[in-house]
Protein backbone atom coordinates (compact mmCIF):
# COMPACT_ATOMS: atom_id res chain seq x y z
CA UNK A 1 0.00 0.00 0.00
CA UNK A 2 1.36 3.40 -1.36
CA UNK A 3 2.20 6.27 1.59
CA UNK A 4 -0.61 7.72 3.29
CA UNK A 5 -1.78 11.04 2.83
CA UNK A 6 -4.40 12.75 4.54
CA UNK A 7 -5.78 14.13 1.35
CA UNK A 8 -5.58 11.22 -0.42
CA UNK A 9 -8.15 9.52 2.20
CA UNK A 10 -10.07 12.63 2.79
CA UNK A 11 -11.36 12.41 -0.84
CA UNK A 12 -12.48 9.20 -0.70
CA UNK A 13 -14.11 9.88 3.04
CA UNK A 14 -16.23 12.64 1.29
CA UNK A 15 -17.33 10.39 -1.58
CA UNK A 16 -17.90 7.13 1.12
CA UNK A 17 -20.15 9.72 3.60
CA UNK A 18 -22.25 11.67 1.59
CA UNK A 19 -22.62 9.95 -2.24
CA UNK A 20 -24.53 7.08 -0.61
CA UNK A 21 -26.63 9.92 0.82
CA UNK A 22 -27.63 11.70 -2.13
CA UNK A 23 -30.17 9.82 -5.06
CA UNK A 24 -29.53 11.29 -8.25
CA UNK A 25 -31.94 13.28 -10.35
CA UNK A 26 -31.96 10.73 -13.54
CA UNK A 27 -30.19 7.19 -11.91
CA UNK A 28 -27.79 5.68 -15.07
CA UNK A 29 -28.52 2.23 -15.74
CA UNK A 30 -26.79 -0.09 -13.41
CA UNK A 31 -23.46 -0.93 -14.13
CA UNK A 32 -22.35 -2.66 -11.24
CA UNK A 33 -21.72 -6.49 -11.35
CA UNK A 34 -23.61 -8.73 -9.64
CA UNK A 35 -22.61 -10.44 -6.39
CA UNK A 36 -24.09 -12.52 -3.95
CA UNK A 37 -26.27 -11.67 -1.35
CA UNK A 38 -25.42 -12.34 2.39
CA UNK A 39 -26.93 -14.66 4.23
CA UNK A 40 -27.55 -12.85 7.30
CA UNK A 41 -28.93 -16.03 8.85
CA UNK A 42 -25.20 -17.41 9.77
CA UNK A 43 -23.76 -16.32 12.52
CA UNK A 44 -20.64 -15.82 10.58
CA UNK A 45 -22.12 -12.39 8.96
CA UNK A 46 -22.61 -11.34 12.28
CA UNK A 47 -19.23 -9.42 14.01
CA UNK A 48 -21.45 -9.54 17.18
CA UNK A 49 -25.19 -10.53 18.09
CA UNK A 50 -26.40 -12.11 20.82
CA UNK A 51 -24.81 -15.10 22.15
CA UNK A 52 -22.07 -14.67 19.83
CA UNK A 53 -20.88 -10.87 21.39
CA UNK A 54 -16.80 -11.85 21.89
CA UNK A 55 -15.75 -9.25 18.95
CA UNK A 56 -17.18 -6.49 20.91
CA UNK A 57 -16.51 -7.61 24.14
CA UNK A 58 -13.29 -6.45 25.70
CA UNK A 59 -11.89 -4.89 29.34
CA UNK A 60 -13.58 -1.15 29.01
CA UNK A 61 -11.98 -0.93 32.81
CA UNK A 62 -11.15 2.92 32.85
CA UNK A 63 -9.03 5.13 34.72
CA UNK A 64 -10.67 8.78 35.91
CA UNK A 65 -7.79 11.02 36.27
CA UNK A 66 -8.54 14.24 37.79
CA UNK A 67 -6.88 17.77 37.51
CA UNK A 68 -4.79 17.19 40.35
CA UNK A 69 -3.36 14.16 39.00
CA UNK A 70 -5.30 11.72 41.35
CA UNK A 71 -6.84 8.22 39.73
CA UNK A 72 -9.37 5.99 40.62
CA UNK A 73 -10.48 3.06 38.67
CA UNK A 74 -13.97 3.02 37.03
CA UNK A 75 -15.20 -0.96 36.59
CA UNK A 76 -17.77 -1.25 33.42
CA UNK A 77 -20.29 -4.34 33.21
CA UNK A 78 -22.78 -4.97 30.31
CA UNK A 79 -26.08 -5.17 31.01
CA UNK A 80 -27.31 -8.61 31.97
CA UNK A 81 -31.09 -8.31 30.33
CA UNK A 82 -30.74 -4.99 28.24
CA UNK A 83 -34.30 -4.27 27.00
CA UNK A 84 -33.26 -2.14 23.44
CA UNK A 85 -30.96 -3.05 21.28
CA UNK A 86 -28.13 -1.51 18.87
CA UNK A 87 -27.69 -2.00 15.35
CA UNK A 88 -24.21 -0.56 14.17
CA UNK A 89 -22.15 0.16 11.25
CA UNK A 90 -18.80 0.28 11.57
CA UNK A 91 -16.32 3.09 9.63
CA UNK A 92 -14.28 2.58 6.71
CA UNK A 93 -11.37 0.22 8.33
CA UNK A 94 -10.81 -3.13 6.58
CA UNK A 95 -6.94 -3.65 5.02
CA UNK A 96 -8.17 -6.10 2.60
CA UNK A 97 -6.22 -5.62 -0.72
CA UNK A 98 -9.57 -5.40 -2.92
CA UNK A 99 -12.18 -2.78 -3.64
CA UNK A 100 -14.40 -3.85 -1.29
CA UNK A 101 -13.82 -5.91 2.09
CA UNK A 102 -14.09 -9.56 2.10
CA UNK A 103 -16.83 -10.84 4.84
CA UNK A 104 -13.80 -12.22 7.29
CA UNK A 105 -13.68 -9.87 10.27
CA UNK A 106 -9.65 -8.33 10.69
CA UNK A 107 -8.50 -8.24 14.53
CA UNK A 108 -7.27 -4.59 14.22
CA UNK A 109 -10.02 -3.92 11.64
CA UNK A 110 -13.21 -4.48 11.61
CA UNK A 111 -12.48 -5.99 15.63
CA UNK A 112 -10.75 -3.68 17.27
CA UNK A 113 -12.60 -0.78 15.99
CA UNK A 114 -16.36 -1.90 17.01
CA UNK A 115 -14.84 -2.49 20.78
CA UNK A 116 -13.56 0.66 20.75
CA UNK A 117 -17.15 2.42 18.98
CA UNK A 118 -20.08 0.02 19.89
CA UNK A 119 -18.51 -2.61 22.69
CA UNK A 120 -18.74 0.00 25.62
CA UNK A 121 -23.15 0.42 24.52
CA UNK A 122 -23.46 -3.47 25.88
CA UNK A 123 -23.95 -1.96 29.37
CA UNK A 124 -27.32 -0.66 28.07
CA UNK A 125 -28.06 -2.50 24.82
CA UNK A 126 -28.17 -5.66 23.16
CA UNK A 127 -25.52 -5.31 20.35
CA UNK A 128 -26.04 -6.06 16.32
CA UNK A 129 -23.38 -5.65 14.48
CA UNK A 130 -23.20 -7.25 10.76
CA UNK A 131 -20.41 -7.69 8.68
CA UNK A 132 -20.46 -5.59 5.71
CA UNK A 133 -18.68 -5.74 2.13
CA UNK A 134 -17.71 -2.03 2.61
CA UNK A 135 -15.36 -0.16 0.61
CA UNK A 136 -11.79 -0.65 2.18
CA UNK A 137 -9.07 1.61 3.23
CA UNK A 138 -7.02 0.38 -0.17
CA UNK A 139 -9.80 1.73 -2.51
CA UNK A 140 -10.08 5.11 -0.27
CA UNK A 141 -6.35 5.77 -1.13
CA UNK A 142 -6.37 5.10 -4.83
CA UNK A 143 -4.83 1.76 -5.12
CA UNK A 144 -8.41 0.81 -6.67
CA UNK A 145 -10.28 3.02 -8.83
CA UNK A 146 -13.91 2.39 -8.00
CA UNK A 147 -15.56 0.06 -5.84
CA UNK A 148 -19.29 -1.50 -5.36
CA UNK A 149 -21.18 1.23 -3.97
CA UNK A 150 -24.52 -1.18 -4.49
CA UNK A 151 -23.31 -4.63 -2.92
CA UNK A 152 -22.41 -2.32 0.65
CA UNK A 153 -25.97 -0.89 0.52
CA UNK A 154 -27.42 -4.06 -0.22
CA UNK A 155 -25.75 -5.91 2.67
CA UNK A 156 -26.43 -3.28 4.87
CA UNK A 157 -30.44 -3.42 4.05
CA UNK A 158 -30.75 -7.37 4.18
CA UNK A 159 -29.09 -7.58 7.78
CA UNK A 160 -31.25 -5.12 8.98
CA UNK A 161 -33.90 -6.92 7.31
CA UNK A 162 -33.02 -10.23 8.90
CA UNK A 163 -32.65 -8.48 12.35
CA UNK A 164 -36.46 -7.08 11.66
CA UNK A 165 -37.72 -9.86 11.02
CA UNK A 166 -36.11 -11.97 13.50
CA UNK A 167 -34.45 -10.17 16.38
CA UNK A 168 -36.85 -7.12 17.25
CA UNK A 169 -39.78 -8.11 18.10
CA UNK A 170 -41.22 -5.00 19.09
CA UNK A 171 -37.80 -3.60 20.84
CA UNK A 172 -36.26 -0.10 20.79
CA UNK A 173 -33.24 0.15 18.35
CA UNK A 174 -30.56 2.60 17.84
CA UNK A 175 -29.19 2.94 14.87
CA UNK A 176 -25.48 4.22 14.70
CA UNK A 177 -22.94 4.85 12.56
CA UNK A 178 -19.79 6.46 12.06
CA UNK A 179 -18.38 7.93 8.72
CA UNK A 180 -18.77 5.44 5.93
CA UNK A 181 -21.42 3.51 8.58
CA UNK A 182 -23.05 6.72 9.03
CA UNK A 183 -23.83 6.74 5.59
CA UNK A 184 -25.17 3.68 5.17
CA UNK A 185 -27.10 3.96 8.34
CA UNK A 186 -28.31 7.74 6.52
CA UNK A 187 -28.80 5.37 3.81
CA UNK A 188 -31.54 3.09 5.50
CA UNK A 189 -33.49 5.81 7.11
CA UNK A 190 -33.98 7.43 3.76
CA UNK A 191 -35.18 4.49 1.74
CA UNK A 192 -36.62 1.82 5.02
CA UNK A 193 -37.38 4.20 8.05
CA UNK A 194 -38.15 7.76 7.10
CA UNK A 195 -42.35 8.03 6.78
CA UNK A 196 -42.64 3.84 7.13
CA UNK A 197 -43.41 1.91 10.55
CA UNK A 198 -39.79 0.67 10.92
CA UNK A 199 -39.84 4.36 12.13
CA UNK A 200 -41.67 3.40 15.46
CA UNK A 201 -39.18 1.07 17.12
CA UNK A 202 -36.15 3.94 16.21
CA UNK A 203 -34.70 5.20 19.48
CA UNK A 204 -32.93 7.57 17.25
CA UNK A 205 -30.55 7.47 14.48
CA UNK A 206 -27.06 8.31 15.55
CA UNK A 207 -25.24 9.62 12.10
CA UNK A 208 -21.98 10.55 13.19
CA UNK A 209 -18.75 11.64 11.05
CA UNK A 210 -21.23 11.98 8.26
CA UNK A 211 -24.05 14.76 7.38
CA UNK A 212 -27.67 15.23 8.08
CA UNK A 213 -28.82 18.06 5.67
CA UNK A 214 -31.99 20.44 6.25
CA UNK A 215 -33.16 24.09 5.13
CA UNK A 216 -32.29 26.70 7.21
CA UNK A 217 -33.62 27.08 10.99
CA UNK A 218 -35.68 23.71 10.53
CA UNK A 219 -35.28 20.30 12.05
CA UNK A 220 -36.79 18.23 9.35
CA UNK A 221 -37.35 18.99 5.56
CA UNK A 222 -34.15 18.57 3.95
CA UNK A 223 -32.25 14.98 3.57
CA UNK A 224 -35.83 13.28 5.74
CA UNK A 225 -38.96 14.34 4.70
CA UNK A 226 -40.70 13.40 8.42
CA UNK A 227 -37.47 12.20 10.77
CA UNK A 228 -36.72 15.47 12.49
CA UNK A 229 -33.41 16.07 14.88
CA UNK A 230 -33.06 15.20 18.25
CA UNK A 231 -33.29 18.31 20.61
CA UNK A 232 -33.49 16.39 24.05
CA UNK A 233 -32.57 12.69 25.54
CA UNK A 234 -36.15 11.78 25.70
CA UNK A 235 -36.94 12.37 22.32
CA UNK A 236 -37.54 9.58 20.35
CA UNK A 237 -37.73 8.74 16.40
CA UNK A 238 -35.15 11.39 15.84
CA UNK A 239 -31.73 11.55 14.46
CA UNK A 240 -28.19 12.68 16.23
CA UNK A 241 -25.30 13.93 13.64
CA UNK A 242 -22.46 15.96 14.28
CA UNK A 243 -18.79 16.16 12.69
CA UNK A 244 -16.13 16.97 15.45
CA UNK A 245 -13.19 19.99 15.03
CA UNK A 246 -11.08 21.74 17.47
CA UNK A 247 -12.30 25.08 18.44
CA UNK A 248 -8.51 26.55 17.59
CA UNK A 249 -8.72 25.22 14.39
CA UNK A 250 -11.90 24.88 12.94
CA UNK A 251 -13.14 23.38 9.13
CA UNK A 252 -11.41 25.74 6.29
CA UNK A 253 -11.98 25.54 2.88
CA UNK A 254 -10.73 22.23 2.31
CA UNK A 255 -13.06 20.44 4.79
CA UNK A 256 -14.32 17.42 4.26
CA UNK A 257 -17.60 17.35 6.41
CA UNK A 258 -20.22 19.61 7.54
CA UNK A 259 -20.64 21.62 4.27
CA UNK A 260 -23.75 22.81 2.99
CA UNK A 261 -24.98 21.74 -0.43
CA UNK A 262 -28.59 22.59 -2.39
CA UNK A 263 -29.74 24.76 -0.44
CA UNK A 264 -29.29 22.91 2.92
CA UNK A 265 -27.30 23.24 5.95
CA UNK A 266 -25.39 20.03 7.65
CA UNK A 267 -27.15 19.48 11.15
CA UNK A 268 -25.41 19.58 14.21
CA UNK A 269 -26.95 17.88 17.26
CA UNK A 270 -24.68 18.23 20.54
CA UNK A 271 -24.11 15.21 22.30
CA UNK A 272 -23.33 17.39 25.80
CA UNK A 273 -26.45 19.79 24.93
CA UNK A 274 -29.24 17.83 22.93
CA UNK A 275 -31.02 21.29 23.80
CA UNK A 276 -28.52 23.98 22.61
CA UNK A 277 -25.85 25.52 24.25
CA UNK A 278 -22.25 24.02 25.62
CA UNK A 279 -21.85 20.80 27.27
CA UNK A 280 -19.47 19.01 29.94
CA UNK A 281 -18.39 15.69 27.65
CA UNK A 282 -17.74 12.21 28.89
CA UNK A 283 -15.14 11.32 27.02
CA UNK A 284 -13.44 7.54 26.99
CA UNK A 285 -10.08 7.52 25.53
CA UNK A 286 -8.22 4.52 24.68
CA UNK A 287 -4.71 4.56 26.47
CA UNK A 288 -2.80 3.27 23.63
CA UNK A 289 -4.51 5.32 20.99
CA UNK A 290 -2.27 4.41 18.37
CA UNK A 291 -2.80 0.84 18.55
CA UNK A 292 -5.29 -0.44 16.10
CA UNK A 293 -7.38 0.52 14.80
CA UNK A 294 -5.79 3.83 14.21
CA UNK A 295 -2.45 2.65 13.99
CA UNK A 296 -2.95 3.01 10.06
CA UNK A 297 -3.33 6.96 10.08
CA UNK A 298 -1.68 7.70 12.32
CA UNK A 299 1.22 5.71 13.17
CA UNK A 300 3.64 8.68 13.54
CA UNK A 301 2.29 10.11 16.67
CA UNK A 302 3.63 9.74 19.85
CA UNK A 303 2.00 8.55 23.08
CA UNK A 304 0.68 11.04 25.27
CA UNK A 305 1.75 11.09 29.01
CA UNK A 306 -2.16 10.84 30.37
CA UNK A 307 -0.59 11.74 34.07
CA UNK A 308 2.44 12.45 35.52
CA UNK A 309 4.88 10.24 37.41
CA UNK A 310 1.98 7.45 37.20
CA UNK A 311 1.55 4.15 34.94
CA UNK A 312 -2.12 3.77 33.42
CA UNK A 313 -2.70 0.38 33.47
CA UNK A 314 -6.42 0.14 32.08
CA UNK A 315 -7.17 -0.15 28.95
CA UNK A 316 -9.33 3.41 29.14
CA UNK A 317 -8.83 6.78 30.14
CA UNK A 318 -11.33 9.60 31.13
CA UNK A 319 -10.28 13.13 32.09
CA UNK A 320 -13.79 14.76 33.56
CA UNK A 321 -13.62 18.86 33.33
CA UNK A 322 -11.11 18.45 30.40
CA UNK A 323 -13.58 18.78 27.15
CA UNK A 324 -16.57 20.45 26.53
CA UNK A 325 -18.77 20.93 23.22
CA UNK A 326 -20.93 23.26 21.41
CA UNK A 327 -22.27 23.09 17.94
CA UNK A 328 -20.91 25.90 15.72
CA UNK A 329 -20.68 27.40 12.50
CA UNK A 330 -18.55 29.79 9.99
CA UNK A 331 -18.33 30.23 6.42
CA UNK A 332 -17.21 27.12 5.26
CA UNK A 333 -19.29 24.24 7.52
CA UNK A 334 -21.49 23.68 11.15
CA UNK A 335 -19.59 21.38 12.94
CA UNK A 336 -19.09 20.18 16.63
CA UNK A 337 -16.76 22.88 18.23
CA UNK A 338 -14.39 20.76 20.87
CA UNK A 339 -13.14 23.47 23.40
CA UNK A 340 -10.01 21.93 25.85
CA UNK A 341 -10.33 23.75 29.78
CA UNK A 342 -6.58 22.33 30.58
CA UNK A 343 -4.24 24.52 33.02
CA UNK A 344 -0.81 24.76 31.89
CA UNK A 345 -0.12 23.14 34.68
CA UNK A 346 -1.99 20.43 35.42
CA UNK A 347 -0.47 16.69 36.50
CA UNK A 348 -2.38 15.19 33.79
CA UNK A 349 -2.54 15.70 29.93
CA UNK A 350 -3.43 18.89 29.05
CA UNK A 351 -4.16 17.46 24.94
CA UNK A 352 -5.97 15.07 23.64
CA UNK A 353 -4.73 13.04 20.17
CA UNK A 354 -6.92 12.07 17.61
CA UNK A 355 -5.54 14.74 14.88
CA UNK A 356 -5.22 13.30 11.58
CA UNK A 357 -1.97 14.82 10.27
CA UNK A 358 0.07 14.03 7.12
CA UNK A 359 3.05 16.14 5.45
CA UNK A 360 1.00 19.17 6.60
CA UNK A 361 -1.76 19.83 8.53
CA UNK A 362 -4.91 18.65 7.76
CA UNK A 363 -6.75 19.72 10.84
CA UNK A 364 -8.65 22.00 9.33
CA UNK A 365 -9.69 19.58 6.78
CA UNK A 366 -10.80 16.53 9.19
CA UNK A 367 -10.81 17.92 12.37
CA UNK A 368 -11.20 15.44 14.95
CA UNK A 369 -12.64 12.73 12.69
CA UNK A 370 -11.41 9.48 14.63
CA UNK A 371 -12.08 10.87 18.06
CA UNK A 372 -16.40 11.66 16.63
CA UNK A 373 -17.40 8.46 18.69
CA UNK A 374 -14.89 8.39 21.28
CA UNK A 375 -14.71 12.28 22.78
CA UNK A 376 -18.71 12.29 23.51
CA UNK A 377 -19.24 8.51 24.11
CA UNK A 378 -20.10 8.69 28.04
CA UNK A 379 -23.00 11.56 26.88
CA UNK A 380 -24.13 9.14 23.71
CA UNK A 381 -24.66 5.98 26.18
CA UNK A 382 -26.32 8.15 28.66
CA UNK A 383 -28.83 9.54 26.13
CA UNK A 384 -29.41 5.97 24.97
CA UNK A 385 -30.26 5.13 28.56
CA UNK A 386 -32.66 8.69 28.35
CA UNK A 387 -33.94 6.88 25.12
CA UNK A 388 -34.62 3.34 26.62
CA UNK A 389 -36.29 4.68 29.25
CA UNK A 390 -39.10 6.86 27.27
CA UNK A 391 -39.51 4.16 24.85
CA UNK A 392 -40.56 1.53 27.84
CA UNK A 393 -42.70 4.34 29.42
CA UNK A 394 -44.42 4.81 25.88
CA UNK A 395 -44.66 0.82 24.88
CA UNK A 396 -44.79 -0.90 28.53
CA UNK A 397 -45.61 -4.45 27.13
CA UNK A 398 -42.86 -4.12 24.86
CA UNK A 399 -40.06 -6.49 25.16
Amino acid sequence: MRKFNPRDLGCAILLLTTACTSKPAAPAAPTAPAFTPVDYSQEASWLCRPGHEDNCTADFTTTIISPSGKTKIEKWQAASDPKIDCFYIYPTISADNQPNSDLVPGEKEEIAVARQQIGRFASVCRLFVPMYRQSTVATMVGQFKSENTAMRVADVEAAWAYYLAHDNNGRGVLLIGHSQGAGMVHRLVSDQIDGKPAASVILSAMMIGGAVRVPEGKDVGGDFKSFPLCHSASQLHCAITYSSFRDTAPPDKTTRFGKPRDGLVAACTNPAALGGGSGPLHAYMPTDFYAPPWHVIAHTKPQLPWVKGKTITTPYVSLPGLLSAACKRNEFATYLGIALHAKPKSARATDIPGDIEGDKTTRGEWGLHIDDMLLPQGNLIEIVGAQAAAYQAERPTSP
